[in-house]
């Protein structure tokens, strides 16, 4: 009756014991696994793409201000400028969707000279121009309604994203021909892409341009070219890492 009554017990035992040995075979086998995967032949390397381009559009950012000794009068004086700025790149076919209002300010300030207090209003706006041909013509409209400066010139293009995915394309293209010359002379060849990280922080360089309103009046007559587009530089950079054949 004793070794009956032990006989669960016993299964119990073995029926554990084989389930001990199945999860150390199973870890064993993972940790194998991850071991043979860690050894694949691999390399890393780093690609860069380039794409030159001609913008075709520009944001014109200007700005204008007035002083006096009422705050109210110089802010209606801005307000007026406004006005005639708003009126005048809707005359000129402008969308409103393509300028808009960046910065306004009214503060009061001290002249320690004159010893009294004076009030100034700023503004800034920037413009989309989608036609560079009008750019002459709109900054003279713009000084004549009142904008007295340029805060600056950045250039872009309306095929911008094309661009860049055709910079991405390239710089994958060179880490695969970096790679290649690598392991070439080893007499391997590159396999599969088994990670690819993008390092890039889209940046274009260009130009830029600040100057003065009432500068550019006095040359108002002159039959001048005065934008000089030059190219824009896409850069985009990638790491790679390649299994080896």
């Amino acid at each position: 009756m004793k070794s009956k009554n032990h006989q669960p017990k016993s299964n119990f035992i073995q029926a554990t014991t084989k389930a001990a040995l199945l999860i150390v075979l199973f870890f064993a086998i993972t940790v194998q696994a991850q071991d043979q995967k860690a050894q694949i032949p691999q390399i890393s390397v780093s690609g860069e793409g380039k794409v030159k381009i001609v913008p075709d559009q520009a944001i014109v950012t200007v700005g204008f201000q007035n002083s006096g000794k009422d705050a109210k009068e110089v802010k209606t004086l801005n307000d007026e400028v406004v006005d005639k700025v708003i009126k005048f790149l809707k005359n000129s076919g402008i969308p409103a969707s393509d300028y808009k209002t960046n910065n306004v300010s009214l503060y009061k300030s001290y002249d320690y000279d004159k010893k009294k207090y004076n009030f100034q209003a700023n503004q800034t706006l920037s413009i989309t121009l989608k036609d560079l041909k009008k750019y002459d013509a709109i900054m003279m409209g713009l000084s004549d309604a009142g904008v007295n400066t340029i805060q600056g010139v950045e250039f872009k293009s309306s095929k911008m994203e094309e661009y860049e995915k055709e910079a991405r394309k390239n710089a994958i293209l060179n880490a695969k021909q970096k790679a290649n010359d690598y392991v070439s002379i080893l007499g391997q060849k590159v396999g599969k892409a088994l990670l690819i990280t993008d390092n890039s922080q889209v940046y274009v360089p260009q130009p830029m341009y600040k100057g003065n309103m009432m500068a550019m009046a006095a040359d108002g007559g002159q039959n001048r070219e005065t934008l000089a587009v030059g190219e824009l530089e896409i850069n985009t950079n990638v790491s790679v890492t390649f299994a080896l054949e």
